[in-house]
């Protein structure tokens, strides 16, 4: 569900406007742009599938196995709260081309790594790199097309691949997996890469302008998430010291961001209650739908066991409605308000959660994979209205900024629920997914009552 992916970056000045009618060095831009977001969301989830190829490939357990899709997930999320700003100082286009350049060079060392570190230092140096690609690739479509009406179009199309991305990757991680290993899904990233710095070429400049930076923000949140992710995984006296680190560092950086000048997280967002609660809606939505990818993959495998090919087509039921759901979305949010498709998607992901409780190793995977549905389709439902409310509640002028926050906010919830239903299931895997479910259930149903407060506090204003 991509669709709420927006930067922090403005939209600096181009040094050649011929492309901003939509001409044909708009639609390379377009192109390269769309390919670079649906590169960074593919490798978000066609990883899933693969995880206990990897895992019998290395000899790693579980954990190690929760390492290589949260090394990426928190490295993306964390760094996503100043790359829009760095895409400012640098330039879109050159920015692009850096994390698109070092993106495809970190996937091929994933392909080469001869053991578990190697592999989870590269998958950080990817997130790093998305991190990047991400909010310059918005900027650059948005440079590209200066007429609104084109320029809505065009990051449809741009939101519409990063969906089609986030569809396709369980089935891709598959049919790679099958076809020539785990490590096909890194070494296919290789021609993406090249053909996007080939388009970049044709691409008009952009032109640096200041931004500030909050460095000592940055740095804590990383340390803070970081810390926070080794703890839940590993556990142990380890795990403690980890989570000691944790929370110095996250008082640190709630110190850091109440004395900036110019925060990475500015938390005066947060006294309003409709971006606290959209961020809390949106976090616990990433948590079901991310957290139950990951949980599911390796029931399909390790509990059914199933191939890697066909555990990623029992995801295509679930996958392949989200875009079009969150077109209907964004539809219904249009003509109606947030309201509507908040107060129905949310209790329709809660029953697919609950309905899922019944699941165990015995259950037909048909079965299984349909079941999946309701909880994609209610996560898709909630996540652009979501977005469009807490846009509306901020000015004009920081919507970029509370976009990022978001997005950022997503990541994260995602990458941690990971860790910890991860956690969860290596002690038992029926048990620990019913608890998940049950837990990711709960969550849902706290952001929804809110969401219902909330609502009806603007009925009653309107």
């Amino acid at each position: 569900m991509p669709t709420n992916q927006m930067s922090r970056s403005s939209e600096p000045g181009l040094v050649r406007r011929e492309s901003g009618a939509g001409g044909p060095a708009a639609a390379l831009t377009l192109t390269a742009s769309l390919l670079g977001f649906a590169l960074t969301c593919l490798d978000a989830s066609v990883v899933n599938v693969a995880l206990p190829t990897i895992g019998s490939s290395f000899g790693t357990g579980m954990s190690g196995q929760q390492w290589v899709v949260d090394a990426y997930t928190l490295a993306f999320a964390a760094l996503m709260l100043s790359t829009g700003a760095f895409s400012d100082r640098a330039g879109a286009s050159r920015a692009y081309a850096l994390g698109t350049a070092v993106f495809t060079l970190a996937s091929v060392v994933c392909g080469l790594a001869p053991n578990l570190p190697s592999l989870i230092g590269a998958r950080v140096v990817q997130g790093v790199a998305a991190a990047v690609v991400l909010p310059a690739s918005l900027a650059l479509v948005r440079q590209a097309y200066t007429e609104p009406a084109r320029r809505a179009r065009a990051v449809a199309a741009w939101a519409a691949g990063g969906s089609l991305a986030v569809a396709l990757g369980p089935v891709a991680g598959g049919a790679l997996t099958t076809a020539w290993g785990w490590r096909g899904i890194f070494f296919v990233n290789l021609p993406v890469g090249a053909a996007i710095l080939v388009l970049l070429v044709r691409a008009p400049r952009s032109r640096p302008r200041p931004a500030p930076l909050d460095l000592p923000g940055q740095l804590t949140a990383v340390v803070a998430l970081a810390a926070l992710a080794f703890a839940v995984i590993e556990g142990g006296a380890a795990g403690l010291v980890a989570a000691a680190v944790a929370v110095a560092a996250g008082a640190a950086f709630l110190w850091i961001e109440s004395r900036q000048a110019h925060p990475v997280v500015p938390l005066g967002l947060f006294r309003d209650r409709t971006v606290a609660t959209t961020v809390a809606a949106g976090s616990a939505v990433s948590v079901a739908f991310y957290s139950m990818v990951f949980v599911f993959s390796l029931f399909f495998q390790q509990v059914q066991h199933h191939s890697a090919l066909y555990a990623g087509l029992l995801f295509l039921p679930m996958t392949g409605l989200i875009a079009v759901t969150n077109v209907v979305a964004g539809k219904l949010t249009g003509r109606y308000g947030p309201r509507l498709p908040m107060l129905v998607g949310q209790p329709v992901a809660v029953a697919g959660l609950l309905a899922l409780l019944t699941v165990d190793a015995g259950t037909s995977p048909v079965l299984v994979s349909l079941l999946l549905v309701p909880l994609a389709l209610g996560c898709a439902l909630t996540v652009p209205p979501l977005t469009t409310a807490m846009l509306d509640a901020v000015p004009a002028e920081r919507a970029g900024l509370a976009a990022g926050v978001l997005n950022a906010a997503r990541q994260v919830s995602g990458g941690l629920g990971i860790a910890v239903f991860g956690a969860l299931v290596a002690d038992g895997f029926e048990a620990g997914m019913r608890l998940s479910l049950a837990a990711s259930a709960a969550l849902l149903t706290v952001t929804y009552v809110l969401s219902f407060r909330l609502a009806g506090r603007a009925a009653r204003r309107a």
